[in-house]
């Protein structure tokens, strides 16, 4: 869930053309509609207490949280000419999200950190790096170990 009151629309498009890339199309809706939608498909939605959003609600239906979470914090981070907003305290948001799966909200601060990480392959090459270091170093041990003997 994005708050989007204080953006362009053509900010906005390209918003939505960033999230259609990745799979993940984005709805602007209202919270009636999406309490509705949600009530009657019957997943629970009573935590995210939609009436305490004040404006309507962009919806991110997204099959991979990563990809829309990372896409929705790196436009909403450079946005309003050049100048960096933070999410939690600038006048665009990241509300949330709901993952229907295992049907739990996430929270602001969890989207907002999911948004924050590298992609997948970026952390498993940091993985395997951090993997490999110690052996590398005791490979160059046993190297140097060899040329003075």
């Amino acid at each position: 869930m994005i708050d989007f009151s204080k953006v362009k629309t053509s900010d906005l498009r390209i918003l939505r053309q960033e999230l259609k890339k990745s799979g993940n199309p984005m709805l602007v809706i209202k919270k009636r509609l999406l309490n509705l939608l949600f009530k009657d498909k019957g997943w629970s939605f009573d935590e995210l207490r939609m009436n305490d959003f004040k404006t309507s609600v962009g919806a991110v239906f997204a099959s991979n949280l990563e990809s829309a979470a990372s896409s929705a914090y790196k436009f909403f981070s450079g946005l309003e000419k050049g100048k960096k907003i933070n999410p939690l305290t600038g006048g665009v948001k990241i509300l949330g999200g709901y993952d229907l799966t295992k049907k739990e909200f996430i929270p602001q601060e969890r989207a907002i950190f999911i948004g924050k990480l590298p992609p997948r392959e970026i952390l498993l090459a940091q993985l395997l790096g951090m993997i490999a270091a110690p052996i590398r170093s005791f490979l160059y041990v046993l190297d140097q170990k060899a040329k003075r003997a």
